[in-house]
């Protein structure tokens, strides 16, 4: 089958849905596809050869972060003759009403098109206000797919319309297998946090606090941190900064090594996340995992049951909850034990399927080559 997927952001720089594209495609590819992926980025960037540059994109502030787009007349050319060299059995297109790449895709193809939605923003007023224009564009979709049930929430409140549930995909083997960090853990234990933690929203601060409320019972316990960013950025306790091993931006071979080094991985989010790649990640790794009680991670850690839940933005349940972790071997390998059980459906080779599955409806619905209209 000869794919396009379309992502709206930038692959020059880290992201969820970036993420998520790249591994789909590498799946895809692995399974005996023809896969070629359309995204913003620097045409002298270090891509694999089946991603298609659109171009330098623009930072837009976006559901808390800044995002990465490309959009204008330049990009309107790029995606026609990118449809037209393509010649695909199907289109794949990730966030269709974010204005980028994705949209003016689903706007220039004819054909079955399969749309992901990733977006956990239960209000949006734009969205809302932007209704009418946006169902010409939903319209033109074939088949759809939400990663969970507050994205495919959204598209029942805001777009009119449901779709199928496919989560987020991990490679698990990957991570499974990853060596630890030369002296990590250590014998007094150790915490990691992966991402922007600059932003507010990921709630490297309620982590902080916490760690700063546990950390002089234990004078040995650390503090991995990893992802982009400056720390002069950010406040942190003494306690933390003295305890605190900053990685910075790491290799995707990097991170999973970074999660096999930590006794417990940290999700302190405070809102607007629809999944929860990371924690997938850490369960992968069989590192226990303690986060906030978000709807979309309570979903991915099986009720609580693969992973450890305490009170959104509560440091000082966090700090209980860390300390019972952390004072309790068998409660960390009962919670590694029953996320490598559960992360298992997350599997992108299981994933990928599931996706092979819309394609195949959505081309059974709509048949023809999609090429630009």
């Amino acid at each position: 089958m000869r794919i396009g997927i379309v992502c709206p952001y930038s692959l020059d720089v880290p992201g969820g849905v970036q993420l998520h594209v790249r591994e789909l495609a590498d799946t895809l590819i692995g399974l005996g596809h023809q896969v070629s992926v359309l995204a913003p980025a620097d045409e002298e960037a270090d891509l694999p050869a089946h991603v298609v540059p659109a171009g330098k994109a623009v930072a837009v502030p976006y559901n808390g972060s800044v995002a990465r787009l490309s959009f204008g007349p330049r990009s309107v050319t790029r995606v026609r003759k990118w449809l037209i060299t393509g010649g695909f059995d199907v289109v794949h297109v990730h966030e269709p009403v974010t204005p980028s790449l994705s949209l003016l895709a689903v706007m220039l193809a004819r054909g079955p098109i399969v749309a992901t939605f990733h977006t956990a923003m239960t209000r949006s007023k734009a969205m809302a206000a932007a209704g009418p224009a946006l169902q010409v564009v939903l319209e033109r979709i074939t088949g759809r797919i939400a990663v969970s049930d507050l994205a495919r929430r959204v598209q029942v409140e805001h777009l009119g319309g449901g779709g199928v549930e496919i989560p987020n995909g991990v490679n698990v083997a990957k991570f499974a297998t990853a060596t630890p960090l030369p002296g990590w853990p250590g014998e007094g234990g150790a915490l990691g946090f992966l991402g922007r933690f600059t932003e507010p929203r990921k709630g490297f601060g309620v982590l902080a606090d916490a760690f700063a409320r546990i950390a002089p019972d234990r004078p040995g316990l650390r503090l991995l941190l990893a992802g982009p960013g400056d720390l002069d950025e950010i406040m942190l306790p003494r306690a933390v900064r003295e305890r605190l091993t900053f990685l910075g931006k790491v290799s995707e071979e990097d991170k999973a090594r970074m999660l096999r080094s930590v006794d417990a991985y940290v999700a302190p989010n405070t809102g607007g996340e629809s999944f929860g790649m990371i924690l997938t990640e850490a369960m992968a790794a069989g590192t226990p995992v303690v986060a906030s009680d978000l709807d979309a991670f309570r979903r991915v850690l099986d009720g609580g049951r693969a992973g450890a839940l305490f009170a959104t933005g509560d440091s000082v349940a966090l700090a209980k909850t860390l300390s019972d972790v952390l004072d309790n071997p068998s409660r960390r390998a009962e919670l590694g034990l029953r996320a490598s059980i559960a992360v298992a459906e997350f599997d992108w080779p299981v994933v990928a399927g599931r996706v092979l599955e819309v394609y195949a409806t959505a081309i059974d619905a709509s048949p023809g080559v999609v090429m630009p209209s």
